[in-house]
């Protein structure tokens, strides 16, 4: 079959905005999902919009472009909620980090003196004053963060508004339908499906996660260098009178309340490849460490488990843009971010596939940065 779509492999949060960011730009895309769009990886996180919370030491270039994905989210949303009908609920309280004991607050307080050097509108409190904002949180806390700018979004419910805003703007999608190979050209580039169709479109985009370097079809220099990297997560059900309203992170597990009564625990960080077994060990470790920090939950029901897999890059940095194989561009490699990243990444590779230039927030995550570096000269 021969199409003039873009075509998507990938119905997770990052393929299907970037689907609806084309289709309601007036660009007509086909997307290709091997199971239900919206259930796997992108169902599976907290939905934590946290650049300020999670910066790291050494990557400042990441931060900024996690900063201004935060920046876009409000619009994001809106243009969301407008064409599916459907909240995303979207939340603006702020977020908790918290240190439980004395080596925890002196960590803590590396995190804040850093964040402040980097201009971060964060505020240090003790743990009194950390339960004036949240009155959850353990009383014996020793000091506490708080992150005003860093909100959060019901991330099961965003991937049911965009599929639903995809289709609802004309979108093509087609679930259970697995991608076996992707065939790279200039001109007309082709994706193969598990049934045997060969479709052919404009340009091809790989937004499959940490499937991503399992399709054929790829050069080794074209195959993204993506691998999965386990986390185990848990859900708890609120009750009265326990209410908790901010994002909070401890030294070993977040704790992420919705609107609905759900309260998402995580996550474990695991290298054990494609393995999504839930362990004994994997929730022992995420129950004490939200008990710590928020006492309260001790005698919470439990109503689900699981353990997701994030694609991690080499460097934890995305994959965006155009790669070494013709025709195929490349929007993999989220890792931890993949919900935070979700607007500017839609809106950059939408601009990047209509009008074939590449942004100043794109080039820095270029699929190309590992194929492209150059072996050490040899001497002579």
């Amino acid at each position: 079959a021969m199409t003039r779509d873009v075509l998507i492999v990938g119905g997770g949060t990052v393929g299907l905005s970037i689907g609806f960011e084309l289709v309601r730009r007036g660009t007509p895309v086909t997307l290709f999902e091997k199971e239900t769009a919206g259930r796997g990886t992108s169902y599976q996180a907290a939905g934590m919009l946290a650049p300020d919370a999670e910066i790291e030491f050494e990557e400042r270039e990441l931060y900024d472009f996690n900063r201004e994905s935060l920046r876009r989210w409000p619009d994001f949303a809106d243009r969301v909620e407008a064409a599916s009908g459907q909240s995303v609920d979207y939340r603006d309280e702020g977020t908790l980090i918290v240190a439980d004991d004395r080596d925890a607050a002196e960590a803590l307080e590396r995190l804040y003196e850093f964040q402040r050097d980097q201009g971060l509108d964060v505020e240090w409190l003790t743990g009194a004053e950390a339960r004036d904002v949240e009155p959850f949180v353990a009383p014996s806390l020793a000091a506490a963060v708080y992150a005003p700018s860093d909100h959060q979004v019901d991330n099961r419910r965003l991937v049911g508004a965009l599929r639903t805003a995809f289709k609802a703007e004309g979108g093509t999608l087609h679930e259970e339908t697995p991608v076996e190979a992707v065939v790279p050209d200039e001109d007309v580039p082709a994706v193969r499906t598990a049934g045997g169709d060969r479709v052919g479109g404009t340009r091809v985009v790989v937004a499959a996660g940490v499937w991503s370097r399992e399709l054929d079809g790829l050069t080794p220099d074209a195959t993204p260098p993506v691998r999965p990297v386990k986390g185990q997560s848990l859900q708890l059900r609120s009750k009265r009178p326990f209410d908790l309203q901010h994002v909070i992170r401890g030294p070993e597990a977040y704790l992420a309340p919705k609107s609905d009564g759900r309260i998402v625990m995580g996550a474990t960080s695991e290298e054990m490849g494609f393995d999504t077994t839930v362990t004994a060990g994997g929730l022992y470790d995420l129950l004490e460490g939200g008990w710590e920090v928020v006492p309260g939950i001790r005698d919470l029901p439990v109503d689900e488990t699981w353990a997701g897999l994030r694609p991690a890059s080499r460097d934890h940095a995305p994959l965006l843009g155009r790669s070494a194989a013709p025709g195929v561009l490349m929007a993999t490699g989220h890792y931890r971010h993949g919900i935070l990243l979700t607007p500017i990444t839609a809106e950059e590779m939408a601009r990047l596939i209509r009008t074939g230039e590449t942004s100043d927030w794109l080039r820095p995550f270029s699929p190309r940065r590992f194929s492209d570096a150059k072996s050490p000269t040899r001497s002579a």
